[in-house]
């Protein structure tokens, strides 16, 4: 073997070590990872979301959040999935996330599945990738490959979620910097909030748009005014119902389309994160080209998702586990 000679060559050497390191943690990650170890693993997910669609369109959406609201806090390792514990208040039980995750069932049934057929094999931070992409299929998104082979986390903490979860009022600077601290650009930001073209959301969220805006409005005058007002009347002042839920994107809240980006356009944006990706040039220009091109906002979110489930993930024997009930830490 021979040595480097002077001061580029071994710096050339390091930066070579530490980008085979870098793609050695992401190759770990592969389409099709449970293959010979327990070949049904994919469809039995799917059969599971499916079987839960059909009752609750709702809960695709759910799922797809369920899957980013993991992987921004401590990576994609399944902590969102653990259940809080009389010394311990879980991710799921922080106020961003109860009572407004949903779809725990859907992986809970899909693990108890494949704990029957391949013990000890399928990571529940690989069943709710899987589950994200099944939910993204069937709402009318494309379907894509979901490299595997993550591992699932034992550490899961309420407070993590305040500092890592991007929130409702946040401004295209802080969601611009909330994203890029976990790898991905801004490009794929407003990508990625096309998310929102599904689901609903809790009054709580955005009631304070239609009331108690600031100092000098109590609406938001960047809320468009018939809307707004088709926002008090289903939720009104006050009322703290947590049953009172609003759709997203209310012309086809259960298609993944690029109705999301159309009402941004209109100033129907639902949070005050939705509409200020008008308030910056480079996010109003990738909202205007996704609200023209449903096949190009499809693949670039595709392509976004598989990127957002390889942030801090947990790879190889040393590191995390395969829990065999997604709720709860192994003994």
């Amino acid at each position: 073997m021979t040595h480097p000679k002077n001061l580029a060559d071994q710096l050339c050497v390091v930066l070579a070590i530490t980008f085979l390191c870098q793609v050695g943690v992401l190759s770990q990650l592969e389409v099709g990872f449970y293959t010979n170890s327990c070949g049904l693993a994919e469809f039995i997910v799917k059969d599971e979301v499916r079987a839960a669609f059909a009752k609750d369109k709702g809960v695709a959406a759910g799922l797809v959040r369920m899957h980013f609201h993991d992987c921004f806090v401590r990576g994609c390792d399944a902590s969102v999935l653990i259940d809080s514990t009389p010394s311990n208040t879980a991710e799921k039980d922080s106020a961003v996330n109860n009572p407004s995750l949903r779809g725990f069932e859907v992986i809970d049934k899909a693990k108890s599945r494949l704990e029957a057929l391949c013990e000890g094999i399928v990571s529940c931070a690989d069943v709710l990738a899987f589950a994200a992409r099944d939910s993204v299929e069937l709402t009318g998104g494309l379907g894509y490959d979901v490299p595997a082979g993550r591992r699932d986390g034992k550490i899961s903490l309420a407070s993590e979620t305040l500092t890592n979860l991007p929130g409702p009022t946040f401004n295209v600077n802080q969601l611009t910097q909330s994203f890029a601290d976990k790898g991905l650009s801004q490009d794929e930001m407003v990508t990625l909030s096309g998310a929102h073209t599904i689901g609903r959301s809790h009054c709580t969220s955005f009631s304070n748009r239609l009331y108690k805006f600031n100092g000098t409005n109590s609406q938001d005058p960047s809320l468009d005014g018939t809307y707004a007002a088709r926002l008090k009347q289903q939720c009104p002042q006050g009322n703290t119902d947590p049953s009172l839920v609003v759709p997203m994107d209310p012309s086809s809240p259960s298609t993944t389309d690029v109705g999301y980006y159309i009402d941004v356009q209109a100033n129907r944006g639902l949070f005050t994160s939705d509409q200020t990706l008008m308030t910056n040039p480079a996010t109003a220009n990738q909202v205007n080209l996704n609200a023209r091109n449903v096949n190009l906002w499809r693949s670039k979110f595709a392509t976004a998702m598989v990127k957002m489930g390889q942030i801090d993930v947990l790879t190889g024997a040393d590191s995390g586990e395969i829990r065999t009930n997604c709720r709860v830490v192994n003994t």
